[in-house]
């Protein structure tokens, strides 16, 4: 598994790919009217006088557009409709029917939903898929975010920590239940980052792109040659399931439950069993994991339900009242604490509707300073103030579209579960070095649990043990009673 996630192969966008060819003179016409029915037959303008690549180029970019529905965007954008108000909005935390919790929890109904998790894996139902989302810019580095090394000793990336897990649920669903078992990995990304991965059970796919609009409604060029994009948003990944195949793919593999997260996370618990079994016994078509908001005042999206629905509610939304009010049946806690980790769970049929849906999810607006070509000198320019609109959607977006029972959360421990990276080395939050110190100290816990006494010497305290090893702490045996100086490294059983 390692080699599969090391052997990275650096692929830029359109190498060995066909290159696109320039329209008969009919095709070129017809896209023409196109555009200029729509009132964005500007994107031609400078058409003439590019080379026959660069035709071929932006025929081929502006024929993945409906310019009719770009404007529809770019109308409730920029003129968004007035809604009628009946005062602030009703939020409550979501039922307790729908939740439950590895901190307070019945532990017999959680090993229930871990039970079910591994059969259904055993039984190749279940699919996984990535948000890789796009370079780690912040992290100092060109390379995708699931590229970085962490600074872990044995310097495994976030692909390789997280492909690992997949090949460790696999084995134990094998052992369980003596049944082959493959989980399909399929990883969102944005356009640019490609990976030599294992293509048996391994799919990768673009995240979509939409043009960038002007404050005026029209699609701004970027170059001559070029309409100037931006990503879709998260949210995009439902269409781009349709798109790319993998919706079919999962089809044809008889995938019943797909699990999500977003690829920052090291300690995601890639196809978690619990997760995977709670959704399932529960029969709901959208479940979540949270982890406990620390305090009132951390910035974090809450999950909650909004006038009824289910739905993810930024903390900027919620007053100070809000954010403090206590739970009355356990005051010592927060009553709206279930802070939002971008990490769901979907039932296949439901994703089997997205047509029906996706159309009603709405795009969010960003105001930006976006690089253009004037049309009127065929000149680059570089605003110094925002001149047009990005448009992006949500993952959650789809969350009130779902009935309240059909929609589920379950807390996980934050030290088990969520540790993003975000930031640069060096910062002290979200970090490499934190990043790093979550899953050194997760695996110090589990040695310890398992009867091991571990010596630290330093600060770099800690043990760092593969998933092949252990996937949440079990199998640990064979370090009972050993002394283990950190910082450590367990790979197989005679590294203890």
């Amino acid at each position: 598994m390692a080699s599969i996630v090391q052997n990275i192969i650096d692929k830029i966008q359109g190498k060995g790919e066909e290159l696109p060819r320039e329209p008969s003179a009919e095709e070129l016409q017809q896209l023409r009217e196109q555009y200029k029915t729509a009132n964005q037959g500007h994107v031609f303008k400078f058409y003439d006088e590019l080379k026959s690549a660069e035709k071929a180029q932006l025929f081929q970019q502006l024929s993945t557009f409906n310019p009719n529905r770009i404007n529809e965007l770019a109308e409730i954008a920029l003129h968004p409709p007035q809604t009628s108000s009946d005062g602030p909005a009703k939020l409550e935390p979501l039922p307790t029917s729908a939740t439950a919790s590895m901190l307070d929890s019945d532990q017999k109904d959680l090993e229930r939903y871990y039970n079910e998790g591994l059969r259904l894996v055993s039984e190749n139902k279940v699919a996984v898929v990535l948000m890789a989302g796009g370079q780690g810019t912040r992290l100092g580095s060109s390379a995708p975010k699931g590229c970085f090394d962490i600074g872990l000793p044995s310097h495994k990336t976030l692909f390789q920590l997280q492909a690992e897990r997949i090949a460790k649920i696999q084995s134990l669903a094998e052992k369980t239940h003596n049944k082959k078992a493959v989980v399909p990995w399929y990883e969102f990304f944005q356009q640019h980052n490609y990976f030599g991965l294992d293509k048996a059970n391994v799919k990768f796919f673009q995240q979509g792109v939409l043009p960038c609009i002007s404050n005026d409604g029209k699609i701004l060029l970027e170059s001559k040659a070029k309409v100037a994009v931006a990503p879709d948003g998260n949210g995009g990944i439902y269409q781009a399931l349709i798109t790319s195949g993998v919706r079919e793919d999962m089809r044809k593999r008889g995938v019943e439950h797909v699990h999500t997260y977003c690829v920052d996370n090291c300690l995601a618990k890639v196809a978690d069993p619990v997760f995977i079994g709670f959704a399932a016994t529960k029969n709901v078509d959208i479940a979540t994991k949270v982890v406990r908001k620390r305090d009132a005042t951390e910035s974090v999206g809450l999950i909650l339900q909004k006038n009824g629905k289910p739905d993810v509610v930024e903390y900027s939304e919620i007053d100070k009242e809000t954010a403090e009010a206590k739970d009355p049946e356990h005051p010592e806690i927060l009553k709206f604490r279930a802070a939002n980790i971008v990490n769901h769970y979907y039932s296949f049929r439901f994703l089997e509707g997205i047509e029906s849906w996706a159309h009603k999810l709405p795009h969010h607006v960003a105001r930006k300073k976006i690089p253009c070509v004037d049309l009127e000198s065929g000149d680059s320019v570089k605003p110094e103030k925002p001149n047009g609109i990005k448009l992006e959607q949500f993952v959650f977006d789809v969350f009130p579209l779902t009935p309240l029972e059909k929609f589920a959360c379950i807390e996980v421990r934050r030290e088990d579960e969520f540790s993003p990276l975000k930031n640069a080395r060096g910062t002290g939050q979200d970090d490499p070095d934190t990043s790093k110190q979550d899953i050194m100290l997760q695996g110090k816990r589990w040695v310890e649990q398992a009867g091991a006494v571990v010596v630290t010497e330093n600060d770099n305290a800690g043990v760092e043990v593969s998933p092949l090893i252990s996937y949440g702490g079990e199998g640990l045996g064979f370090v009972k009673s050993k002394e283990i100086r950190a910082p450590a490294v367990i790979e197989k059983e005679g590294d203890a």
